[in-house]
């Protein structure tokens, strides 16, 4: 079991159990992923069978440009628990990660990367140290990128760190495992890559229990980073200077009517979903 805030180490592999009692939804973000998210879908539903009774499956398809719809179909008539989220237009990073909280119906939501960068097996460590918790957060062990992205990120880490009082490892592991319900607490509104820092920087001023499990980052076999990219730089720090003067000076964390409103409309029936 990982430890609260402070850190955890890495508990032994085993066998998961089906539990009734929690249900898990898996989403993905999926933009120019198409090498790699077949084999993601097809592992979360292994994993997934091992932990809950209650699952679903959800690949948020951004609009992206080359095979992955294609992909996508093809799994969706294999799975049954798979379903498929579809952007007519892209939305960016942050507008396919509120596609995949809006569209979770479960009692906590796991989201990482269609990239691969990150290994869907691990879920189950994160799982297994839910209890108590309202976020487990993965922290890379040893980050698999090549070395300029090492420092960039450690450097966007420490920053982000500093301006939005975040007392955690790894700010932009994007392998999380969040309660549904602390989506009452807030409302995400960024749909760029800055959403990650959103999301954290709310759980934290909404005093969420967060545990941190470290998991490994592997490097990036297919597609290419749409975050760090120079030409982005600028756009990327007035959007974050932005969002600190919306959370620490107006204090404005996302109306929880809107939250609610929102959750209403999910259950409903409001389908945004295609397959």
């Amino acid at each position: 079991m990982g430890s609260l805030i402070s850190g955890g180490f890495l508990p032994t592999m085993e066998p998961g159990r089906p539990s009734s009692s929690d249900s898990l939804s898996i989403f993905f973000p999926v933009y120019n992923d198409w090498g790699t998210i077949a084999s993601l879908v097809v592992l979360a539903d292994r994993i997934a069978r091992g932990l809950t009774d209650d699952y679903e499956i959800i690949a948020v398809n951004d609009a992206s440009p080359d095979h992955s719809k294609l992909i996508l179909e093809e799994l969706r008539a294999k799975y049954d628990r798979l379903r498929v989220v579809t952007h007519e237009r892209n939305r960016g990073y942050g507008g396919a990660l509120k596609s995949g909280f809006e569209a979770a119906s479960k009692t906590h939501i796991f989201y990482t990367d269609g990239d691969a960068q990150y290994d869907v097996r691990e879920l189950e460590l994160l799982w297994r140290d839910r209890e108590g918790a309202d976020l487990v957060n993965g922290y890379k062990i040893r980050r698999g990128d090549p070395l300029h992205r090492k420092i960039v990120g450690r450097l966007y880490h420490h920053f982000i760190r500093f301006c939005f009082r975040l007392a955690v490892r790894d700010v932009d592991c994007d392998f999380r495992l969040v309660r549904r319900d602390v989506f009452r607490r807030f409302r995400l509104t960024e749909d760029s890559g800055l959403i990650c820092v959103e999301l954290m920087a709310k759980i934290h001023r909404t005093r969420c229990r967060i545990r941190e499990v470290p998991v490994h980052h592997y490097h990036r076999l297919h597609g290419k980073s749409q975050f760090f990219n120079l030409r982005r730089v600028g756009r990327v720090f007035l959007g974050m200077a932005g969002l600190w003067w919306r959370i620490f000076v107006r204090r404005d964390m996302g109306r929880p009517d809107e939250a609610e409103a929102a959750d209403a409309a999910r259950s409903g029936g409001q389908e945004t979903r295609h397959g």
